[in-house]
């Protein structure tokens, strides 16, 4: 908690003068995205309003916003806390990532340099982690993978919505005991993915996409069950 409020204090100029509820929800999503918030982890007022210096009413704003994306969860007299996903929930998850990833790999009629750029920059990342030993930071670029995959299809509103799936998602990436057995096993997947898109291959991609999606359903869901 301590290091969340450094954190927050630091993020306090990202929101200038002009602070709103949807800019501090921004900040708070991308720490649950980054899992400095974990599932069950109740969210003190007192300490994050006072770390970003906004109003209660700002913040109260904020956490409804991050509710209504299934972030958070208001407990009656005892608080907000981070969710903690059951596995309806991922199998839901899944759900919409074959829909949304496998439309985007359609619509990517070529895909462009600055999208292929994206998915070597994420890929390269999550392999120099790997190198590292940094196994969280293995995740993170890894949703930055499948954040750039949706972003091919060039639509606002799919890499929102994708966005939201994402976080939400990295509730559940939360609750595997060995992060390096589970995110060290896509790393090839995601390489052999991006190999496919440089070739021209997308349905080729798209069949690795899927069974690749499969496999990680079926270890969450066998985790959260």
């Amino acid at each position: 908690m301590a290091e969340a409020a450094e954190r927050l204090e630091r993020d306090r100029a990202l929101l200038g003068r002009t602070s709103t509820a949807e800019r501090v929800a921004a900040i708070l999503r991308g720490y649950i995205t980054e899992g400095v918030y974990q599932p069950g982890e109740r969210l003190a007022e007192d300490a994050i309003g006072g770390a970003l210096d906004i109003s209660r009413n700002t913040l109260r704003e904020a956490f409804r916003l991050l509710s209504h994306e299934r972030l958070l969860v208001h407990r009656l007299n005892r608080g907000v806390f981070v969710r903690t996903l059951t596995a309806e929930d991922v199998a839901d998850l899944y759900r919409v990532r074959r829909i949304v990833e496998c439309a985007a790999l359609r619509e990517a009629v070529p895909p462009s340099q600055e999208g292929l750029a994206r998915l070597r920059e994420a890929v390269r990342a999550a392999e120099r982690a790997a190198d590292d030993e940094r196994w969280v930071d293995v995740g993170t670029a890894n949703m930055q993978f499948h954040q750039a995959l949706v972003e091919l299809a060039g639509s606002t509103r799919l890499e929102e919505l994708m966005r939201q799936v994402l976080a939400e998602l990295r509730l559940a990436f939360l609750v595997m005991t060995d992060p390096r057995a589970f995110h060290g096993h896509y790393l090839p997947l995601n390489r052999d993915i991006l190999r496919r898109i440089e070739a021209g291959d997308l349905d080729g991609a798209q069949r690795a996409l899927e069974k690749y999606l499969a496999h990680a359903e079926g270890e969450l869901v066998k985790a959260h069950a």
